[in-house]
C-alpha cells in the first residue's frame, strides 16, 4: 500500500469484512454519531457508507453530529453528497435539535481525547463527557414508550479510567476498578468518563435500554490527526518534516497500540451485541511495547519509505505536568470481547505504523486530516 487511499480502501474492505452480521443488522435502521468529525469518526463513518455500496442491503441511514470546532474536515465534507449521509452542526452539550426525528442506534465519541488539549479545555471535556452524554440517554428514556425504541447505544469511555494499575492487574481485566487521581492534570478526562459509565450502567439497569460502554486502549491510524500531539503522531511529524524524532520520556512506558481498522470493528460490535450495562475493553493483548522501541520501528519504517535519515533523541518537555499521573504500562485483557463479541484484533503494530506513516504522508497538515 503505496497511497493513502489504498490504505483506507483496504482498512474499509478489512472493517466491513469483519462486521457482516452487525452491519446487516443495522440495514435500514438510523444511526446517529456524536462526534463524528474526529480520529473515532474518521472510520465509524466511512466504513457504514462503504458497507451501503458493497454490503446489498438496505443502506444505513448515517447522521453525524459535530460542533466542528475546528472546522469541518475534507474528508467529510467529500461525503456531504452522499444520499445515505445528513451532517449538521451541533454541540453535544446543547439540547438536541426539535427536528432531531427517531434514531435507532446511538454512538457518542464526543470527547476531547488528547492529553495535550483536554488538559487545556478541562471543563469542555466534562460537559462533554457527562452534560452531553445525559442529554443522549434522556433521549433514549424518552422513546422507551414509543414503537421505534433506541436499539443499541454506545459510550465512549477510556482504558485511562483504570489509572495507574499495580502489576499485578497488568494486563488489565474490566473488573479491575481503577487507581485514579480524582484532581490531577488528567482527572478532567479520566473522572468524567468514570462518572459517564456510571450513568450509563444505570440508565440501563433502572430503564432497560440496551446502553453498552468500549474502554479504549491507545487505538492509532488514519484519522488520528498529525496536530494531536500523541505520541505516535508526534513522531511520525517529526519524521516527515525530516527532523530526528524527539522523545519527551526516557522511553520505558509501555502500551499496547490497537490499529483503528480493528478498533472499529470492536466498537461496531459492541454497539450492536454487546451486554446491556456492560463495559468491554478494545485493544490488542501484544505486543507491549515501549515507547524507545516504538521510535525505533518508525524510524526504520521511515527509512524504507521514505529515506529517512533521522534518529531518535531525548528531550524533558518543558510542560511540566507532562507526565504526571501518565501511567508506566496500560496492555488490556480482551477475553471478554473475544468471548461474547467474537473480537479479534489482526493487524501487527509493524503493518498498522506502516498504513499509519503512508496515511501521514498525505495528511501532513493537521487540520486536514
Amino acid at each position: 500500500m503505496r497511497s493513502a487511499q489504498d490504505v483506507i480502501a483496504a482498512d474499509l474492505d478489512y472493517i466491513c469484512r469483519g462486521l457482516d452480521d452487525e452491519l446487516t443488522t443495522m440495514a435500514g435502521k438510523d444511526l446517529l454519531i456524536v462526534g463524528g468529525a474526529g480520529f473515532l469518526g474518521y472510520y465509524l463513518v466511512q466504513a457504514i457508507l462503504h458497507w451501503n455500496k458493497v454490503g446489498g442491503f438496505t443502506p444505513i441511514r448515517l447522521t453525524v453530529y459535530d460542533n466542528y470546532v475546528r472546522g469541518m474536515p475534507d474528508w467529510l465534507i467529500s461525503l456531504k453528497d452522499d444520499p445515505n449521509l445528513r451532517i449538521r452542526k451541533h454541540d453535544v452539550t446543547e439540547p438536541l435539535p426539535k427536528d432531531f426525528g427517531d434514531v435507532q442506534f446511538i454512538v457518542h465519541a464526543a470527547s476531547i481525547a488528547s492529553p495535550m488539549f483536554y488538559r487545556k479545555y478541562p471543563i469542555e471535556t466534562m460537559d462533554a463527557n457527562v452534560n452531553g452524554l445525559r442529554i443522549l440517554l434522556e433521549y433514549c428514556k424518552s422513546r422507551l414508550q414509543s414503537d421505534r425504541q433506541v436499539e443499541g447505544f454506545l459510550f465512549f469511555s477510556t482504558s485511562e479510567i483504570y489509572g495507574d494499575p499495580p502489576p499485578e492487574s497488568i494486563p488489565t481485566p474490566e473488573t479491575y476498578r481503577g487507581n485514579v487521581s480524582c484532581v490531577g492534570p488528567r482527572a478532567c478526562y479520566d473522572e468524567s468518563k468514570r462518572y459517564g459509565e456510571t450513568l450509563c450502567v444505570n440508565f440501563a439497569q433502572q430503564y432497560g435500554i440496551p446502553i453498552k460502554v468500549a474502554r479504549p486502549f491507545n487505538n492509532y491510524g488514519p484519522g488520528l490527526k498529525i496536530s494531536d500531539r500523541r505520541v505516535i503522531p508526534d513522531f511520525a511529524r517529526d519524521v516527515l518534516s525530516g527532523r530526528d524524532i524527539v522523545m519527551l520520556s526516557d522511553g520505558s512506558p509501555t502500551r499496547t497500540f490497537c490499529y483503528i481498522a480493528d478498533a472499529i470493528i470492536g466498537y461496531y460490535k459492541i454497539l450492536v451485541k454487546g451486554r446491556a450495562g456492560e463495559a468491554y475493553n478494545i485493544g490488542i493483548e501484544e505486543p507491549e511495547i515501549s515507547m524507545a522501541t516504538i521510535a525505533d520501528k518508525i524510524v526504520a519504517i521511515s527509512s524504507e519509505l521514505f529515506s529517512y535519515k533521522g534518529k531518535v533523541v531525548r528531550k524533558q518537555s518543558e510542560d511540566l505536568a507532562y507526565l504526571t499521573d501518565n501511567p508506566n504500562r496500560r496492555c488490556p485483557i480482551i477475553e471478554k470481547a473475544r468471548a461474547e463479541l467474537g473480537y479479534h484484533p489482526r493487524v501487527s503494530i509493524d503493518d498498522g505504523l506502516l498504513r499509519s506513516l503512508v496515511w501521514y504522508q498525505a495528511n501532513a497538515v493537521g487540520e486536514d486530516a
